[in-house]
This record gives structure tokens, C-alpha cells and sequence, in this order.
């Protein structure tokens, strides 16, 4: 929160003046729905149970059909067998969302969302995913989307942060199927000056809501932390208007997160605004319920949270405020005690103590940012690589084994590509223990894959051997 608005804090979104609100809602085109609240169940861990859906007719191999894809195996399942009827292979919206977030809460566990900015780290987390028979979230940030339609594509009005993002969206929902996984495709922080990138995003997804009868991406997240109160709830509410028509989920950020991640720096914060009060998460809550039935959010409540990784004792997370407001929360809506009303977004997972991780899934969370950690083990896996293979990566003719061999084998960057993925894969597998996230769709373990062909049909020496830890990639 903006130091100096401790008087806007005390204030509801109503209070807003109408101008305001009319700014807003032009600039959007969104209208006003009605909503009534659901009270979620206990938070608290339990067995793994799906509750079935009623009436949710089976989607198999939507994305595949449509783009003539195969589509065989564990890409045509209608569902799985320890979740929701609702949830399935691929992407997931609208219902199938809300019965897959509702389980994780349910169940115990959160759902890792990793920052992605090629194709390549996308297929990490969809293998990483089948690993550990689990659903992820892959998102976009307005700088991972740029970086993914390319740095040499002009980035006015944001249009290549948009095409990028959807260009990822696509790629997201080609391969999700053939992974056999469900995937929430969600994009990051969206602060008021990338607004125009929210919007183009959305107006991508209401043309393809248009086709498809559901929005081309699960979920977009704003972030007007650093905006006065008021103004961050209403404008999150305005868009959470526009999204409900889509059956998207809103996730908006209350408090600021610490630290600095893709050019937006928090180090010097205050202390005070890294750390929510439960009367501030009612306020969110009571202004984002109003929207109508259809409205999804989930709340990323700063507790602390900081973007990137730090020495031990630098950063001082407290989980309890997630916890005191769901009390609060509850109280106010006349819910029974351990009721969670709110899910809640741990953002800045990245080096947490396991302790805090534990207790804020306990408390209602049930998705945490990883970017940092994946950012460096995708690298760890290009320089484990390189430092293995050192003598035969410096030319491309002539190595220890003689002057006239050839390096190609060494330098096709498949190879290194690789060594960086499955290293991706190790640190993801870690993550998903963490937040309690495994075997959770219940299809066992991964199959290994047959007829994989490498650089030169044979890949390196050993190949295959990375893949069991000996630093080699297939």
C-alpha cells in the first residue's frame, strides 16, 4: 500500500466517487453482475477426495481436434481418477477451474505456478507436471511474453507482450493435452501502466470465448498494490466484471511484495506495506463477491513475500496473517470456525522456509509463485552442461578426442537446451513435494517415451544418462 493512504485504507470501495468509477468502467466497456457468496470448506489437509460434478458433459482432446493433433493415451481421458469430473487434459476454465482450485483447498496442497518465457520452459513444467501426476500453472509475465514474440519486435501499446502472451496461450493449449495434465494458463503482475496489455489479453480471450465457448487463457492477475486502496479494489472489480462474462478467474494483489522481479523493484519498500491486514482482505472480499455469480479471484495477501531468493533470516514471512483473515472473514459471513472463505496466493516462493510454506497452505493458500529458483535451475542445467563438456564446445572442429573431430553433437543447442530442462524438471519435482502436490490425479507414474530421436539419431555419448542424474542430456 502507498505510504500516506492510511486514510484511503479505511475507506470501502464504495466511497469511490462516480467519476471515477465512469473512467473505469469506459476505459473497460465491462457492465455490472450481481453475485452471492459460497463458503468454502475446511482449509485444513485431508485426504485426497473428488467431488464430482454433476451434469459436466466430457472434454477430451478439445485443442488437439481442433488443431489435428493426435490426440491418444492419456490425452483422451474425460477426467482422472482422484479429481473432479469437470477437470480434464489441458487447459482448464470456468468450472473446471473452480472444481480444481476447490480441490486443492479441500485436499491440502497448492499449485506451483512457474514463470515461462520459451516454448522450452513450458515443456518443462508440462513434463515436470505428468512427473509428479499433478496439475501446474503456467503463466506470463508482460516481459516473458515480450521475450517470447521476440526482442526485435516493436513493444508499442504493448502489442508484442500481447502477441507473445497469446502466442504462448496456444502453444500452452497444444501441448497440455498431449502431457495428459491440467493446466490453469495464467499471466502476472499486471500494474496500471500494463493495463493496455491486460486488455489485449482479454480481448483475445472474448474472441475465442466467441469460437470456442470458453476464454483463450484461465486467469489474469492484477497488481495495483502500490495504487491507493480504493482504487485498486474498484478497478479490480470493474475488470472482474469483464473476466466473470468469460468465466475467467481474477487474482489481484492486497499489500506489496518485496524485492525485485522482471524491472519491477520493491527492495526499499516499507516494512509495514509487506504485511496485509485481515479488515483489508474483507474489503477485497465483500467488494469482489458483489460482482455476480459467475466471479472468481483468488487474494495474493502480502505476508511478507519476497521476489527473489535472500540469505536466511533476511526475509520474515508470517503466515498467520492469512489465517487471522480467514477468521475474520468467516466471522463476518457468519461461517463456522475453520471455514476459508478466501484462497490466497503465496507470490515470492522462491527459497521460503519449508515451515512457512507448510502453514500457508494450511492457511488457505493454494497457488505459490516459483520463478526465481526455476530461472536459475534452467541455467544451473546450461552451465553443469557446459562445464562437463568444456573441451569440445570451444570450436567446432577439434576436441580431445582429435583435431579433425567434429563438435556438432556438443554444440547443437538441443543438447544444452535439454540438460536445462531436465534440470527444471529436478528443481520443479521439489516444489511439488513442498506444497504437497503429489500424485494428485492419480495416473501413476510417467511412461517413458519410445522412438525419441536426438541430434544425429543418438545424442551424446550415454544418452539418456542426464535424465538419471549423470549430467548428460538425451
Amino acid at each position: 500500500l502507498v505510504p500516506g493512504c492510511s486514510n484511503a485504507r479505511d475507506r470501502t470501495a464504495a466511497t469511490l466517487s462516480t467519476t471515477m468509477r465512469s473512467v473505469i468502467a469506459l476505459s473497460l466497456a465491462a457492465s455490472a453482475m450481481a453475485f452471492t457468496s459460497t463458503a468454502r470448506p475446511n482449509f485444513r489437509a485431508g485426504p485426497i477426495r473428488a467431488r464430482k460434478t454433476a451434469g459436466v458433459a466430457p472434454r477430451m482432446g478439445v485443442a488437439s481436434e481442433e488443431m489435428g493433433i493426435p490426440c491418444e493415451d492419456e490425452c483422451a481421458l474425460p477426467s482422472y481418477p482422484n479429481m473432479p469430473a469437470s477437470v480434464h487434459p489441458g487447459v482448464v476454465t470456468g468450472q473446471a477451474l473452480k472444481d480444481l482450485l476447490q480441490h486443492a483447498q479441500d485436499n491440502g496442497y497448492a499449485i506451483p505456478a512457474v514463470n515461462c518465457v520459451t516454448s522450452s520452459s513450458i515443456n518443462a513444467c508440462l513434463e515436470a507436471a505428468r512427473q509428479n501426476d499433478a496439475p501446474i500453472i503456467i503463466q506470463f509475465s508482460s516481459g516473458g511474453a515480450q521475450f517470447y514474440a521476440g526482442k526485435g519486435l516493436d513493444n508499442t501499446d504493448f502489442k508484442a507482450a500481447i502477441a507473445g502472451a497469446v502466442s504462448g496461450a496456444y502453444h500452452v493449449r497444444a501441448m497440455a493435452e498431449q502431457y495428459g495434465v491440467p493446466v490453469i494458463l495464467h499471466t502476472d503482475h499486471c500494474g496500471k501502466k500494463l493495463l493496455p496489455w491486460m486488455d489485449g489479453m482479454l480481448a483475445a480471450s472474448e474472441t475465442y470465448y466467441a469460437a470456442h465457448g470458453e476464454p483463450l487463457f484461465s486467469s489474469h492477475m492484477l497488481d495495483l498494490s502500490e495504487e491507493p486502496l480504493e482504487e485498486n479494489i474498484e478497478t479490480c472489480k470493474v475488470y472482474l466484471e469483464r473476466m466473470a462474462k468469460l468465466d475467467m478467474l481474477l487474482e489481484m494483489e492486497l499489500g506489496i511484495t518485496g524485492g525485485e522481479e522482471d524491472g519491477v523493484n520493491n527492495e526499499d519498500v516499507a516494512p509495514e506495506d509487506l504485511y496485509t491486514k485481515p479488515e483489508e482482505v474483507w474489503q477485497v472480499y465483500e467488494a469482489l463477491a458483489s460482482v455476480g455469480p459467475q466471479a472468481m479471484f483468488t487474494v495474493a495477501a502480502a505476508f511478507g513475500n519476497v521476489h527473489g531468493v535472500y540469505s536466511p533470516g533476511n526475509v520474515k514471512l508470517d503466515p498467520e496473517i492469512l489465517g487471522n483473515s480467514q477468521t475474520y472473514i468467516a466471522e463476518k459471513l457468519g461461517q463456522p470456525v475453520g471455514s476459508a472463505p478466501v484462497q490466497f496466493v503465496f507470490h515470492g516462493g522462491s527459497g521460503s522456509d519449508i515451515k512457512d510454506i507448510k502453514r500457508a497452505i494450511e492457511c488457505g493458500v493454494i497457488k505459490m509463485n516459483i520463478d526465481t529458483d526455476t530461472q536459475w535451475s534452467y541455467w544451473s542445467g546450461i552451465r553443469e552442461f557446459e562445464a562437463k563438456f568444456r573441451p569440445y564446445l570451444q570450436t567446432q572442429i577439434g576436441n580431445p578426442d582429435g583435431p579433425e573431430k567434429p563438435n556438432k553433437k556438443y554444440y547443437d543447442p538441443r543438447e544444452s537446451i535439454r540438460a536445462a530442462e531436465v534440470s527444471t524438471e529436478k528443481r520443479l519435482a521439489q516444489c511439488f513435494a513442498d506444497l504437497n502436490a503429489v500424485n494428485i490425479l492419480g495416473l501413476g507414474d510417467m511412461k517413458p517415451p519410445s522412438n525419441v530421436a536426438g541430434p544425429r539419431r543418438g545424442g551424446l555419448p550415454n544418452a539418456g544418462a542426464y535424465q538419471a542424474g549423470a549430467g548428460v542430456a538425451v
